[in-house]
């Protein structure tokens, strides 16, 4: 703050503003448990004195209920240094050509119903469409508290096995898709990046935005040399803007790198960094000749996968954090 008391950066004034609405979430979030308690015992009252008009409903709520208890239950647990951060997720299509893209988009779209499901804001930093179908890469910003703690889980590799709709044989076929988490860093977090540590190319951007975007070399990528890391966005307005918002993307993937290597400075990090590892998915996700979703660190499996798909992936998120805290 100035000497006159007032911000010198907007940046303050939004963590404030973010702390305080996420102290108001969690009160909403109680305020809201107490009156669904109340309206599942007046439900019990009812069917105590024989009417069983609010049985199914009964049994509905108390099912949601306790969902919520775990998850807020989970949330309270999240100890990690960046848990509480917003979470920078990237997806990229892996081997399987068409498919793979078509399941990167899937992908996407089961992240953005999951995100939207919680009331998470969600911002494209950065996406490359393929012309034919689906996406071959997409990294977004989902804001709220918490989301870099849950989402964490999803790092890894996912793979598809399903009867391709690219394919009129009528064939299975088995794609991947790399799913990357990263919390996002604040402004106030110093990490020293070396000048020559890094290598700055300009393109012209290949997404929305107009004429404008397609005639400038207004998108940027930029590329860590001593780990290999390679982060981009041309989502926004000016070069200017895209290179800011890709130098937050690589501080984040090199604290997270950091924080997953156990180093202490960022100088201490050599050598290649690879996003995909293919062989060692983290879950399944069969729609032919059977419906299962499994993830393979816990054993937690879902038949519905439809469901799954449009966003309800809590169950797998919450077994992997109760393994992970000791639950």
């Amino acid at each position: 703050m100035s000497e006159e008391g007032f911000w010198d950066e907007p940046q303050e004034a939004q963590e404030v503003l973010k702390q305080t609405k996420a102290y108001k979430d969690r009160i909403q979030a109680y305020e809201g448990l107490i009156a669904t308690h109340e309206e599942l015992e007046t439900m019990v009252a009812f069917i105590e004195e024989g009417d069983n008009t609010f049985a199914d409903e009964l049994v509905a709520g108390i099912i949601q209920l306790e969902a919520i208890l775990e998850e807020l239950k989970l949330s309270t647990l999240l100890k990690g240094e960046y848990d509480k951060n917003n979470a920078i997720l990237s997806i990229h299509a892996g081997t399987g050509g068409l498919d793979a893209q078509d399941w990167a988009k899937m992908l996407l779209r089961m992240y953005t119903r999951w995100a939207e499901t919680k009331g998470y804001r969600i911002k494209t930093i950065d996406l490359i469409q393929d012309p034919e179908a689906g996406i071959k890469s997409v990294t977004l910003l989902i804001e709220g508290e918490n989301v870099y703690g849950f989402l964490k889980s999803e790092k890894g590799v996912h793979r598809l096995v399903r009867v391709s709709p690219f394919d009129n044989s009528g064939k299975r076929h088995t794609s991947f898709a790399s799913v990357d988490i990263m919390p996002e860093i604040n402004d106030d977090v110093n990490i020293e990046i070396k000048a020559s540590d890094l290598k700055i190319d300009t393109f012209r951007a290949s997404g929305a935005g107009g004429q404008h975007v397609n005639k400038t070399d207004s998108a940027v990528r930029i590329t860590h040399l001593p780990t290999g890391i390679v982060v981009q966005c041309q989502n926004e307005r000016s070069q200017h803007s895209n290179r800011e918002t890709a130098m937050g993307l690589l501080k984040s993937k090199l604290v997270e790198l950091k924080e997953r290597e156990n180093k202490e400075k960022i100088e201490d990090l050599q050598g290649e960094y690879s996003q995909i590892a293919w062989g060692s998915q983290i879950r399944s996700y069969v729609f032919n000749p059977y419906n299962l979703v499994k993830d393979h660190r816990t054993n937690a499996e879902v038949g519905n996968t439809q469901a799954v798909m449009d966003g309800d992936i809590d169950i797998f998120i919450n077994e992997f954090l109760k393994v992970n805290l000791g639950q």
